[in-house]
């Protein structure tokens, strides 16, 4: 199988973009926005995480297999996620205390 070569160029850039969106994170963070805080602190790690997937981990580049294993990968997440909440938000008859 014939390895793909990235350009130094899109590694500095998708490096650049991970330090703008860390700062933009710290920034965020220090801002009051409500109930939008969460939101939009998840929304800049998952587009971290999106290019950390992409392009660091060469998913970019790789065959449908690897796709195909990412994405199970993260269906698996999102299960783990579900069952964990459907417990949490279950636990309504706990008392905690104040």
């Amino acid at each position: 199988m014939a390895e793909h070569i990235v350009p130094r160029k899109i590694y500095v850039g998708v490096f650049s973009a991970l330090i703008i969106l860390t700062v933009l994170t710290v920034y965020i963070a220090n801002k009051d926005l409500g109930r939008l805080n969460a939101i939009v602190a998840l929304t800049i790690a998952v587009c971290k995480a999106t290019l950390v997937v992409l392009y660091f981990m060469h998913v970019r580049y790789s065959s449908r297999l690897v796709w195909v294993f990412v994405a199970a990968g993260f269906f698996w997440l999102g299960i783990m996620v579900a069952l964990t909440l459907s417990d949490y938000l279950t636990r309504g008859w706990l008392l905690f205390p104040q």
